[in-house]
């Protein structure tokens, strides 16, 4: 069974899918089951994955990798930076060469979560 705000991908085509509405079936793609992608929580490795999160000037800030920023090479890169505010979720599409951050002008909430997706090396959050 899905969960709404899981993510999949197919390892045939590279497909990446969102579940937006939970059902009891199977995703498949390219004729085999897509493969749930499972959120990372702690970087232990040179590169840094797990979005961080500030609030500044009435903004949230997500920037991928605190101390040092995660590379956005044409073949490395974050793909999406996602905020969740109170249950909303705000989505910014990044492209290489591109700065590993979003700004997102949205009022301060009580619970607040971040993840990102690294086309290398998977799906992050920070909750």
């Amino acid at each position: 069974m899905t969960k709404r705000g899981q993510i999949y991908k197919c390892e045939v085509c590279g497909n990446i899918v969102e579940v937006v509405h939970e059902g009891p079936g199977d995703l498949v793609c390219c004729g085999q089951p897509m493969v749930l992608l499972e959120e990372k929580t702690a970087d232990t490795s040179t590169e840094k994955h797990v979005p961080f999160i500030k609030r500044e000037d009435g903004k949230y800030v997500v920037v991928v990798g605190e101390n040092a920023l995660h590379p956005m090479e044409e073949k490395h890169y974050i793909e999406w930076i996602e905020l969740t505010v109170d249950g909303v979720v705000y989505k910014k599409f990044l492209n290489p060469g591109d700065e590993p951050k979003a700004v997102f002008e949205v009022p301060e909430g009580k619970e607040v979560s971040a993840r990102e997706y690294c086309n290398v090396h998977g799906l992050w959050v920070k909750k």
